[in-house]
């Protein structure tokens, strides 16, 4: 019996190098430090994300705070109900678009995002915790890397991504074995000698 627990207590090979099953780990972790932290009846780690966002950016539709979040359309459209019916969140028409409403805090929704500072930043630190202050900052840039986002700016695309994707594809094509290089024509103009 002592032989099975041994080989349930390691990870199996095929998650010991799995990113995708680590990273899912560790924010099971990191919601389980925000509920200690933050205890009974207090705002989740995703309500403290959605009020921070709508808090930071006044007047955001829902589809801006799912640019801004991460949080998919469908869970963030439940988020918004539950926290509209809690008095978290006011809705009102966009300003800026007619067919859109726009989400902005409440009074309460301002005194939960104050509240819920303390927790969130408990959680961040525990689960850094193990790690050397250098590590912890190339974790979180690391972490900004492969969400795509910039320190101080949730949803932003890193610049030059996308032409930088373009000419490595480009650099990747193969050559086919006998093809010749063609010389590279000049201007028209300089052709035609005007």
């Amino acid at each position: 019996m002592a032989k099975s627990k041994a080989k349930i207590a390691g990870e199996a090979p095929a998650l010991a190098g799995s990113a995708t099953h680590l990273l899912h780990r560790a924010l099971q972790m990191a919601l389980d430090y925000h509920t200690e932290a933050a205890g009974p009846g207090a705002i989740t780690q995703r309500q403290f994300t959605v009020l921070a966002a709508a808090g930071a950016h006044e007047g955001l539709t829902q589809n801006d705070l799912v640019r801004a979040t991460g949080i998919d359309r469908s869970t963030l459209a439940d988020l918004v109900a539950r926290m509209l019916a809690k008095g978290l969140l006011v809705r009102e028409r966009s300003a800026t678009d007619a067919r859109a409403n726009s989400v902005g805090l409440s009074d309460a929704g301002r005194t939960a995002l104050a509240a819920g500072a303390e927790p969130v930043a408990g959680a961040d630190a525990r689960l850094l915790a193990p790690l050397s202050a250098k590590k912890r900052d190339g974790f979180i840039k690391a972490l900004h890397i492969l969400t795509g986002t910039e320190a101080g700016s949730p949803g932003a695309k890193p610049k030059g991504r996308k032409k930088a994707a373009k000419a490595k594809a480009a650099k990747a094509k193969p050559v086919k074995a006998g093809a010749k290089k063609h010389k590279k024509l000049k201007h028209p103009k300089a052709v035609l000698g005007v």
